[in-house]
């Protein structure tokens, strides 16, 4: 590479919420040598029916550094307890603290509304660090940044009280095994808990090769899907392209980061063939 390596930062509540919903978007960075961070802002004890919320968070650690080697991706769970999470001042600072350190070129995080208030509140802390981090008196011992982040919110089906609208759209035809493989390294939660939750433990398959294509359709089922945003792949990629894409991620931005015009756009989204139009 001859331009500066980019800098992308997903900051998600649970580990696994990155990779579902940003995990293909981080595969195409790594491709082309960017650099990935993932941060699970607490620490996933309550994702599961059966096992002892210590020896759970420690799964799920081990869980996560797995999924981010599958692409060479920095993990970070920290220690906000799951299920509990509360958008305290300490929280903000540590989150501040993270943006400034890493110097991301693009911050994705869940949106406001969403069923879990661990996802509503680590929005709402990096939607409340997302100034904080270009002023010096705050957390004066981590250097403050020039100027914010493009800040985008992952995709979600909820609809009240705004349905999610993405401006950028992604094919992520061609490193979709990579994101599976990320999910998949979420055993405890991809054929446990999220099963047991919805009532289908016993549809889970028991070899590899099947818990795999368990994955890929509950990804397709739970997913952003290619139809739904039609107009935008085809703006994006063509009409001929765009009625072969099987897999997609979705972003849409948010107005408390650095805005997101047409040349930002190249240059956040490379893969992306036409320009973003304003």
């Amino acid at each position: 590479m001859t331009d500066p390596a980019l800098r992308l930062l997903v900051i998600g509540a649970h580990p696994d919420d990155a990779e579902y919903r940003a995990g293909g978007l981080a595969a195409k960075y790594r491709q082309l040598g960017h650099v990935v961070k993932f941060v699970s802002v607490t620490d996933g004890g309550a994702g599961h029916h059966a096992m002892p919320r210590d020896d759970l968070i420690r799964r799920r650690r081990a869980e996560a550094e797995a999924a981010g080697r599958v692409c060479g991706i920095e993990y970070e769970v920290w220690d906000y307890p799951d299920g509990e999470l509360e958008p305290t001042l300490a929280a903000r600072r540590q989150v501040i603290r993270t943006i400034r350190s890493f110097r991301p070129d693009l911050v994705l995080t869940h949106r406001p509304n969403d069923y879990h208030p661990d996802h509503r509140y680590t929005s709402q802390l990096v939607q409340d660090a997302a100034f904080m981090v270009t002023v010096p008196k705050i957390c004066p011992e981590t250097p403050h940044l020039p100027a914010d982040p493009v800040i985008m919110y992952l995709a979600d089906e909820f609809q009240k009280p705004i349905p999610f609208q993405p401006t950028v759209v992604i094919d992520i035809d061609d490193v979709i095994d990579k994101k599976l493989a990320m999910l998949h390294s979420h055993t405890s939660q991809m054929y446990e808990w999220l099963p047991y939750n919805w009532g289908r433990s016993a549809d889970v398959p028991t070899n590899d090769a099947d818990r795999r294509a368990w994955t890929a359709t509950w990804v397709a089922e739970h997913g952003p899907r290619p139809a739904d945003f039609s107009p935008l792949l085809t703006m994006f990629y063509g009409a001929e392209r765009a009625a072969r894409i099987r897999w997609i991620e979705a972003f849409e931005p948010c107005e408390y980061g650095r805005r997101l015009h047409s040349e930002l756009h190249a240059k956040l989204f490379p893969f992306v063939p036409r320009l973003f139009v304003e």
